[in-house]
């Protein structure tokens, strides 16, 4: 994936669409339009997700909270918002099998009224899947549900409620959905910026582009500009018009990564109630145990802060089902901003999730709102209106039966033939979930001397590093350490015993100098140190 030449064609082609923002719903559109034939291009101002769409909760789902909601207010947007999630996650299951996985979700229930009440919440929630549903939910017995969750406090626990929900890697689906789409012909750039918006007799026609790896500006030509920068939406549409009222809040949800000891590795747990009324995942994810997350106003800035009242407030709201949680025992913090239409008047943590298209006088079409599960809906939503409003030359919607790139050729035995070649089990078992059927590939550059861990006891290899720069576009060294691998989503300290080896592999393969070797170094210890 030559830089150059790609930059080169952003200047050189007339594209049908040009999508502003790298995240998940960019990507799902840019991935929508170049399916259906469409010529169309992708810049993104930093790294591809590495904002909103890296920092979930790692659960493909409908939204249980959601669902209550929407009962309890006979909110039939919420309703919906539901039911099309429920779909979708059997899409994203289906078309990235190596990246996602349904897992159970343990509802420990301590009162005797709780017991009715969420069985038949989830009753409805498997109702709403239809045939695309998981496992059935169902009540699980005290003895069982501590079984299944040996970390659970026993002290007057009735039972729980146990239901299935999807999980995957969002940054690696993220990058994998890039990735497709230039199979399909598109045109992708991350570390390049639009910093200004062409009009012609009033009407969009173009955008300067900044690489901001080379410093230099290219004059980009389209039919149709899309604005999928999630929070920083507004700052689009104000390049398109000035005094445009702001349409989005932005609220903060921050996670936690612990010891894996305190989650079993098949089975995730719902906190049904916090003491202000939100949920709490607990979760296994990649060898370590997921919590979050919270949901408060936020301002809108690139790689919010995680603050220490928060991480207070997520490990106070676990410790009346796992006890306490020593504040040392968190491997990693980050804090993620979600964007929500804005309603007078409303709490963030109550805002609706549903999506929105909205188109300006001059054209500009902005896509926001809505969640990852509804990436994909989004995106068709969107390309649909486009060619139906803009008269572009397109075919149906594919993306619903598009495996993703690892997904393409997936043995569900990949990890067992690996090992079989000697292959060590937890790096097969790493290589299979993260790359598919393309760990061969990483494999191939290990066997020439990159085999080594970056950082135990995690399984990450050097081959890793090398493949993320030639293969995946990543740049810099929190590209590979973050969004490829997530190794300092998972821990900060054994990220930046990596950081060195990383920054010494990426800067052979991409031909930096001592003084852009220690500079890239140095960026990347500082963001470790205050907000990844």
């Amino acid at each position: 994936m030559d830089r150059a030449t790609t930059v080169a064609q952003l200047g050189q082609q007339q594209f049908d669409m040009l999508v502003i923002g790298g995240g998940a719903s960019g990507a799902g559109v840019v991935l929508d339009a170049a399916s259906r034939g469409l010529k169309v291009a992708l810049v993104e101002r930093n790294d591809f997700s590495e904002g909103t769409s890296s920092r979930s909760t790692k659960l493909i789902h409908g939204g249980v909270r959601y669902l209550e909601i929407a009962v309890k207010k006979l909110d039939r947007v919420q309703l919906n918002l539901v039911r099309d999630a429920l779909h979708e996650r059997a899409t994203m299951l289906k078309n990235a099998p190596h990246l996602s996985h349904a897992v159970w979700l343990l509802t420990p229930l301590y009162k005797a009224w709780e017991v009715p009440y969420y069985f038949t919440g989830l009753k409805m929630y498997d109702a709403l899947a239809g045939k695309v549903k998981l496992e059935p939910s169902r009540f699980v017995s005290r003895k069982e549900t501590l079984e299944r969750f040996p970390t659970l406090r026993p002290m007057a626990l009735k039972g729980s409620v146990a239901y299935q929900d999807g999980q995957f890697n969002d940054s690696r689906y993220n990058v994998e959905m890039v990735l497709t789409a230039v199979q399909h012909g598109a045109v992708v750039l991350n570390y390049a910026e639009v910093t200004a918006l062409h009009k012609t007799n009033g009407r969009l026609s173009g955008a300067t582009v900044c690489d901001r790896l080379a410093g230099k500006e290219v004059e980009v030509r389209a039919k149709v500009i899309v604005n999928t920068t999630g929070p920083f939406s507004d700052g689009i549409r104000t390049l398109d018009d000035p005094n445009t009222p702001p349409l989005l809040k932005a609220s903060s949800g921050i996670h936690l990564v612990v010891d894996k000891k305190y989650s079993p590795p098949n089975a995730g747990m719902l906190i049904p109630r916090t003491e202000d009324g939100r949920v709490l995942f607990v979760l296994p994810w990649m060898g370590g145990t997921l919590i979050g997350t919270t949901d408060d106003p936020a301002p809108i800035i690139d790689h919010p802060p995680v603050k220490e009242d928060e991480i207070t407030y997520v490990l106070r709201q676990v410790k009346p089902y796992l006890g306490s949680i020593p504040r040392e025992a968190v491997l990693s913090a980050w804090s993620g901003l979600r964007p929500l239409v804005a309603r007078k008047g409303a709490d963030t943590a109550k805002l609706a999730r549903d999506h929105l298209i909205q188109e300006s006088d001059a054209g500009l079409l902005t896509l926001t709102g809505g969640k990852w599960t509804t990436y994909r809906k989004m995106a068709m939503d969107l390309v649909d209106y486009a060619v139906r409003k803009f008269g572009l030359q397109a075919g149906p919607c594919r993306t619903e039966q598009l495996p993703l790139v690892g997904g393409q050729g997936f043995d569900p035995q990949g990890a067992t033939k690996l090992m079989q070649q000697g292959v060590a089990a937890p790096v097969a078992k790493h290589l299979h979930e993260n790359y598919g059927s393309k760990a061969r590939d990483v494999l191939t550059l290990a066997s020439n001397g990159y085999s080594q861990q970056l950082a135990a006891p995690w399984p990450n290899i050097e081959a890793e590093v090398i493949y993320a720069a030639r293969n995946e576009m990543a740049r810099s060294p929190m590209d590979v350490l973050s969004r490829r691998t997530r190794l300092a989503f998972l821990d900060t300290n054994a990220a930046t015993t990596a950081l060195p080896r990383v920054v010494q592999l990426m800067g052979k393969e991409l031909g930096w100098n001592d003084g852009e070797t220690q500079r890239q170094e140095q960026q990347a210890r500082e963001q470790l140190t205050t907000a990844i």
